[in-house]
C-alpha cells in the first residue's frame, strides 16, 4: 500500500469512528464485524428513521484507488476487501426512510387511482350486462299478449304507426259498430281483447279515383299536425291506415265515452253538468289551446266549437280535430286552417280566431244556449250588452239549471269573454294571459283538469308492466 492510500484509509476510519461513537482512534479489524452486524440487523434501520444524521457522517458516493464507489449488484456472496470500511448507520437510516416513503406513495396510488379505476370498470360491466337484458325484455311482448297488437303497442309507446285494415276490422267487429255517421266520414268504435276502447274514423271516399293528390297531402299533413299535440286534454292519434284495395284512409284515436260537450249542454238525454264540472271543462280547454298555440310552429284549431269537444269517462274535456275529412274533398279551395306555415298574418289570424271561439265557448258553457248568429239577437251581441252594463248583468246570461255558481268566478269569466270577443283581433289577449286569469279565479290546476280514468293511460301501464314482468 502506498502513502496516499494509507492517508485516505485513515481519514475514512476517523469519519466512521466519529459517526458511531465519536472515538478518536479505532482498531480497524475490530470495527468491521460490528458494522456487518448493523447491516444485517434490519430492525435497527427502522429505529434510526427519526434520528438526525450529522453531515460529517455521510460518505461521498465516489471512490479513489482501490476503494469502490458503489456496492456490487451481483448475486454472488459479497467478499469484504481487507481494508474496506462498512457503511455507517446513517446510510441505513436514509435507506429505511426511502423505503417507507416508497410504500406510502404506493398506498396513495392504490387509494386514489387503482381502486377508483377498478370500481369504474365494475360499474361499466354491470351496465353493459343490464342494458341488453332490458332490451330483450321489451322485445318479448308478443302480438295481442296485452290486448294490443304489436303495431298498436308501438302507437302507445313510440309514435304513430301504419296499421293493417284486417287488424282494425277485427277490433271493430267487421266495422259493424258505428258510433256516428257524417257526410264526409264515419266513426266506428273498436274494442281490443283487453277491453281498451278505440275510435276508428274513416273517410266516405271509397275509390282511389276520387282521392286526389291534394286529398293525400291534406291527410298526411293532418296526421303530422295531430301527432304533435301530445296533451291529455286532446284526443290523441294512435295510428292510421291507408290501403289501395279496398281503398282505405282511416285514423285511429282515443275513445271518449261521454259524447260531445254540445250534447251534454243541449240534449236532455245526457247527464246534467254542474257549475264545478263546467269550470273543470273550461280550464281543460284553456290549458290545451294554450299548449297548441305555443308549439313550434303553433297550431290553431280549425273548427273550435262545442261539437269538437268530447268528454272522457270522468267528464274532462278532450278536444278533437275532424276537419281533415272535409279538407280532403275541398279540391284545394279551402285554406288549410290549423296548419300555420309561418306567415305572420296567417299565424295571427289563426290564433286570434281561436281566442274568439274560446270566448264564445265560455258563453255557451255558462249560459247553456247556442251561439247561433242567424238569430236576430245572437248570443254574442246579448253578452256584449250585458257585460258592458256591469258584472251583475252576467247573472241574466247564466244557465237557470245552475244553482251552485260562484259570483266571483262568474265575474272573472264575464271579463274574459268580453276580452276574447273583441271585434278587432289585435285587442284580444293571448291564451297564456287568458289561462292565467281564469286559473287565478277558478283555482283548477292542469292536473285536476285532465282525465283521471283514461283508457290510453291504462293501456300504457298494461304494456309497460307486462314488459317488466317479461
Amino acid at each position: 500500500m502506498d502513502a496516499s492510500s494509507s492517508f485516505v484509509l485513515a481519514v475514512l476510519t476517523l469519519l466512521s469512528a466519529s459517526a458511531t461513537g465519536g472515538c478518536s482512534s479505532v482498531d480497524l479489524p475490530a470495527a468491521q464485524p460490528g458494522h456487518r452486524r448493523l447491516l444485517q440487523d434490519t430492525n435497527l434501520a427502522a429505529r434510526w428513521v427519526h434520528i438526525p444524521v450529522p453531515v460529517a457522517a455521510q460518505v461521498p458516493p465516489s471512490g479513489s484507488g482501490s476503494f469502490p464507489a458503489s456496492s456490487s449488484s451481483q448475486s454472488q456472496p459479497r467478499r469484504n476487501h481487507p481494508h474496506e470500511v462498512a457503511p455507517p448507520p446513517a446510510d441505513l437510516s436514509g435507506h429505511g426512510r426511502s423505503k417507507l416513503h416508497y410504500l406510502s406513495r404506493s398506498k396513495r396510488w392504490l387509494y386514489w387511482v387503482v381502486l377508483p379505476a377498478v370500481g369504474l370498470l365494475l360499474v361499466t360491466a354491470l351496465a353493459c350486462w343490464l342494458l341488453p337484458c332490458r332490451k330483450s325484455a321489451v322485445a318479448t311482448i308478443g302480438p295481442w299478449k296485452t290486448g294490443l297488437s304489436g303495431q298498436l303497442q308501438k302507437a302507445f309507446v313510440t309514435g304513430v304507426p301504419k296499421l293493417q285494415l284486417s287488424e282494425l276490422e277485427r277490433a271493430c267487429e267487421d266495422f259493424s259498430n258505428i258510433v256516428a255517421s257524417y257526410p264526409h266520414y264515419t266513426v266506428y268504435k273498436g274494442t281490443l281483447s283487453s277491453g281498451v276502447e278505440i275510435a276508428v274514423v274513416s273517410t266516405m271516399i271509397t275509390s282511389s279515383m276520387e282521392w286526389s293528390d291534394h286529398s293525400e297531402s291534406c291527410f298526411r299533413k293532418k296526421i303530422d299536425a295531430v301527432s304533435r299535440m301530445n296533451h291529455k286534454n286532446f284526443i290523441n292519434l294512435l295510428g292510421f291506415c291507408e290501403e289501395e284495395e279496398p281503398f282505405t284512409r282511416m285514423m285511429v284515436l282515443e275513445y271518449a265515452p261521454n259524447g260531445t260537450l254540445y250534447e251534454s249542454l243541449h240534449d236532455e238525454d245526457f247527464e246534467h253538468i254542474g257549475w264545478r264540472g263546467r269550470m273543470r271543462i273550461i280550464m281543460g280547454l284553456a290549458y290545451c289551446i294554450q299548449h297548441m298555440h305555443e308549439l313550434s310552429p303553433p297550431v290553431a284549431h280549425p273548427d273550435l266549437q262545442s261539437s269538437s269537444i268530447l268528454l272522457s269517462e270522468d267528464s274532462a274535456a278532450k278536444i278533437v280535430d275532424m276537419s281533415v275529412w272535409h279538407e280532403v274533398i275541398s279540391k284545394g279551395k279551402t285554406p288549410r286552417n290549423g296548419e300555420l306555415d309561418g306567415h305572420p298574418e296567417q299565424v295571427s289570424d289563426g290564433l286570434a280566431g281561436n281566442v274568439y271561439n274560446f270566448g264564445v265557448l265560455l258563453l255557451e258553457i255558462i249560459s247553456g244556449k247556442l251561439p247561433d248568429p242567424a238569430h236576430e239577437r245572437s248570443l254574442v251581441s246579448s253578452a256584449m250588452e250585458c257585460i258592458s252594463t256591469g258584472d251583475r248583468s252576467m247573472v241574466s246570461l247564466l244557465d237557470p239549471t245552475l244553482k251552485d255558481h260562484k259570483e266571483d268566478e262568474l265575474a272573472v269569466i264575464g271579463k274574459v269573454i268580453h276580452a276574447c270577443i273583441q271585434s278587432d283581433p289585435r285587442n284580444r289577449p293571448s291564451m297564456r294571459e287568458i289561462t292565467a286569469r281564469l286559473r287565478e279565479a277558478i283555482g283548477i290546476s292542469p292536473v285536476a283538469a285532465t282525465p283521471r280514468l283514461s283508457p290510453l293511460w291504462w293501456a300504457e301501464l298494461e304494456v309497460l308492466s307486462t314488459a317488466e314482468a317479461s
